[in-house]
């Protein structure tokens, strides 16, 4: 038996007629995930640079996305060796983490343009977007920002000493040159901090009164 809701949107007049496969009907989860989360980040108009930004952190996002295949394959590799053949390797062991620090790391500024990170906001989503505004430009530039310098200086020689003594895996038959995995740290550091600006730079675009639809405006 059909469920009554399904066979209402099947039935529903709006439906008839309308070939499913056209790209009009389709679901767009963006608009979607950003109405639900109430995010105000459609209303904030671009600069040119802050497009450039994300669009630079976009294109690195939906490319490092693919870590996490591989890490679910490695994962599942990993188990049936260790089930059906009663063997393991460290050095894959020790890859799972890597690529999932890895992909974490580095999806942070995505995360960030997307507005998809954990945010308080049983106070500001009741508050007009001026006010929004004004605690995204003092929260960026007192809390954010500072951070990641502060965090960039202290990872630039950690990362650098692990180089320099080119740090290996204390495990027997660990994986080498660890200081691969920590230069992701400044990458991802890197990242962020560019998100950050963006994000500033659009939150200044909407007190001067640029609109959204001007997204290649002069930053």
């Amino acid at each position: 038996m059909v469920p009554t809701f399904f066979t209402g949107c099947i039935n529903h007049p709006e439906s008839k007629g309308k070939d499913m496969s056209d790209p009009s009907t389709e679901l767009n989860l963006a608009e979607i995930e950003a109405k639900l989360s109430h995010s105000n980040i459609a209303e904030l108009p671009h600069t040119k640079v802050s497009h450039c930004l994300e669009s630079f952190i976009e294109k690195m996002g939906q490319c490092i996305s693919w870590i996490w295949l591989a890490l679910m394959l490695l994962i599942v590799g990993n188990a049936l060796m260790r089930y059906f053949f009663n063997t393991t390797f460290v050095a894959l062991e020790e890859l799972q983490w890597h690529l999932y620090a890895v992909g974490f790391m580095l999806g942070l500024s995505y995360c960030f343009i997307h507005d998809g990170h954990v945010r308080v906001d049983a106070l500001a989503e009741h508050w007009p977007m001026k006010r929004r505004v004004w605690v995204e430009i003092v929260g960026i530039s007192l809390l954010l920002l500072p951070f990641c310098f502060v965090m960039f200086s202290y990872a630039l020689p950690f990362v650098e000493r692990s180089y320099r003594l080119n740090e290996v895996s204390p495990s027997f038959d660990g994986l080498p040159m660890r200081w691969i995995l920590k230069s992701f740290i400044l990458i991802a550091l890197a990242l962020l901090i560019m998100a950050a600006t963006s994000r500033w730079l659009r939150c200044v675009a909407f007190l001067r009164g640029v609109s959204t639809h001007n997204r290649h405006s002069k930053g």
